[in-house]
């Protein structure tokens, strides 16, 4: 019985390898970003609105009258556009403030 003979092509030759590893880089992405909405309600005052978008949000007092408009009229407004950790400190702060004054506000995240 004859055996097959192996060629240089049929295995690796040492000579394949020239020692370059090749990686592809990922592309960095952004991280996704929510939006921050505030909720209107019958019981909190416009005032404190006004106060709590000049203090978390660093809007100025025209900025926050002209939010705290738009809140009423539709119903909410998006306040705020941030990374997931800043957006839900945010809201936290927000919540707790509102809580503290025995204010029912809303605030709430959604992704963008």
């Amino acid at each position: 019985m004859i055996a097959n003979p192996i060629t240089m092509s049929d295995k690796e030759s040492p000579d394949d390898d020239n020692g370059v590893i090749l990686e592809t880089r990922k592309k960095t992405q952004r991280p996704p970003l929510y939006k921050v909405l505030l909720l209107n309600d019958d019981y909190t005052p416009m005032e404190f609105v006004v106060h709590v978008l000049e203090r978390f949000f660093g809007m100025n007092h025209a900025q926050s009258f002209e939010l705290m408009l738009t809140v009423h009229k539709k119903g909410l407004a998006v306040v705020g556009v941030f990374s997931f950790e800043v957006a839900e400190t945010k809201v936290a702060q927000v919540m707790d403030f509102a809580r503290r004054h025995q204010h029912p506000l809303q605030c709430t995240m959604e992704k963008e």
